[in-house]
């Protein structure tokens, strides 16, 4: 089964989060924070519902779009903007040791490729 997952970008990472767990009863599983302390990534589930989210790319203007699992991130990556898709990020190893890269497909939508998998406590 493939794991795909809402990415949202937050302006206002307080009130959404707040919105998030006590009014639709999402639970924090992992919470990543800048020095000074803004929100940069936010994990949370509720039941085998899943949502990422953070606030740096609301800052750069981004999009909210979805996070898709694969295992061959280069090479789907390739694949993809053969297909049409507009590089946004190209394909890069994180620090955490998985690998990610962000385009858009044909019609804007926003997707990011990756290996890691979300949903888990770090």
């Amino acid at each position: 089964m493939a794991t795909l997952v809402p990415y949202l970008t937050f302006r206002d990472s307080d009130a959404t989060l707040a919105f998030l767990t006590e009014g639709l009863g999402f639970e924090m599983v992992a919470e990543q924070r800048g020095d000074g302390g803004e929100l940069v990534h936010v994990e949370l589930r509720r039941g085998d519902a899943l949502v990422m989210g953070g606030s740096g790319d609301a800052a750069a203007g981004a999009a909210p779009g979805l996070y898709l699992v694969v295992d061959e991130v280069p090479e789907r990556f390739a694949r993809l903007l053969a297909l049409g898709g507009r590089e946004v990020y190209p394909p890069e190893q994180t620090e955490w040791g998985t690998w990610r890269a962000r385009l858009t497909d044909p019609s804007g939508h926003e997707w990011t490729i990756g290996t890691y998998q979300p949903g888990q406590t770090w």
